[in-house]
């Protein structure tokens, strides 16, 4: 039963990455551990931006509020928003942590952040696979109606820099070559499904927690109503089964051999970050 106060001696540690690459899966795993608290994303990292914009350069108290009073504020909003949750270590969620690298290490400078990551293309045929079993859901994943037309606006929508893959690619590609790389784990979702009992005591490793025997054939989460507001039934459903099930593409070849191209984290050239994935990316999901 969770308590009503902070647990002592408290540790904060992040999960971001890309869209449907496992995060959900990941935390549904992590929260077997009775000394972890995982979920979907939260609002702490969106909070952050908030305090921030209302006490940096160019707003009426960026004068008064100086450095050390903003880091406090920000590292209040965590132990605000948990103070509920009564376990020692806690996974806070949030795709902008990969963009926020230097806040997070100065904020935390023992943290890790575990980025979930997958093929792009595989991604790509997720989110059309999820708009093409809701024919009657005019989704808010794609934004204004015309963006909605064919899979090439889709997909094409998705992929720019601010929106959802494409935002969340960039800002993990700069967390990947970035100086606090060596604070980076990135997890293939292809691996994790495949072999979940030798990728969790590489991430507890990593970490530097204890190993603990989790129970891959009863992994549950959902956030039905998270995922009704946005039109996108089942974006965070879990299934029981930690189970790698192949298929076919539904995406046209030349959308899938484009975004096929972008999985950076294959090449450690140039990076610290560490990597739990296949030497090769196979064509299947």
């Amino acid at each position: 039963m969770m308590s009503s106060s902070p647990a002592p001696g408290r540790c904060f540690h992040f999960i971001t990455g890309l869209p449907r690459s496992g995060s959900t899966l990941l935390s549904g795993i992590l929260l077997q551990n009775p000394r972890f608290h995982a979920g979907m994303t939260s609002p702490v990292g969106s909070l952050c931006t908030a305090v921030l914009g209302q006490v940096s350069a160019g707003s009426e108290f960026g004068a008064v509020v100086g450095r050390d009073k903003r880091k406090a504020l920000l590292r209040g909003l965590f132990d605000a928003y948990y103070a509920d949750v009564g376990r020692e270590v806690v996974f806070d969620t949030n795709r902008a942590w990969s963009a926020k690298m230097p806040l997070v290490h100065d904020l935390f400078p023992e943290a890790k952040v575990i980025a979930c990551v997958r093929n792009v293309a595989w991604i790509m045929d997720s989110f059309e696979r999820m708009y093409r079993a809701n024919p009657y859901e005019a989704t808010r994943l794609f934004g204004a109606a015309g963006a909605r037309g064919t899979v090439y606006s889709r997909l094409e929508g998705l992929a720019q820099h601010e929106q959802t893959v494409g935002y969340a690619w960039s800002a993990l590609r700069e967390a990947f070559y970035g100086e606090h790389a060596s604070s980076l784990l990135v997890v293939d979702y292809g691996l994790l499904t495949r072999a979940p009992a030798k990728v969790l005591p590489l991430v507890y490793d990593f970490l530097g927690e204890p190993h603990f025997e989790h129970d891959f054939e009863n992994v549950e989460y959902d956030a039905e109503e998270f995922d009704q507001q946005l039109g996108a039934p089942g974006l965070h459903r879990v299934k029981r089964q930690v189970r790698f099930t192949p298929r076919p593409t539904v995406i046209p070849p030349d959308l899938f051999e484009k975004f096929n191209q972008m999985s950076f984290w294959n090449d450690k050239a140039g990076s610290a970050a560490n990597v739990i994935a296949p030497a090769q990316q196979g064509k299947q999901a």
